[in-house]
This record gives C-alpha cells, structure tokens and sequence, in this order.
C-alpha cells in the first residue's frame, strides 16, 4: 500500500459538514412581543427611578 492509495481513501469520505442540530437557528421573535419587552423594561426603569426618589424623600424628613 503505497501514500497515494491512503489518500484516496480518505477522498472517498467526502468533505466535513456540519450536522443540522449544531447549527445555531436564528432567533425570530414577533414584533409585538421586541416592542412589548422594550416597554416593559421601559416601565421598570420609571418605575425602579420613582421608587429610589420615593425612599429618598423619605430619608430626608
């Protein structure tokens, strides 16, 4: 068995592909639900910024 019939076998196995269930799947999301969790977080920052001037004003009496 000479190198160029090892070669030629290993040609025979075809090129490295990667499997379906490695490849990462793109993430869709509606667009409801991208605006509803920008609102979302929109309302708990006014709403953790309310509270911090709240206990604030409560520290000062």
């Amino acid at each position: 068995m000479s190198t160029a019939d090892t070669y030629e076998d290993a040609a025979d196995e075809g090129e490295a592909d990667i499997v379906e269930w490695y490849e990462a799947r793109p993430v869709t999301v509606s667009t409801a639900v991208a605006t509803g969790s920008i609102v979302a977080a929109f309302a708990l920052g006014v709403l953790t910024a309310v509270g911090a001037l709240v206990l604030l004003g409560y520290m000062d009496d």
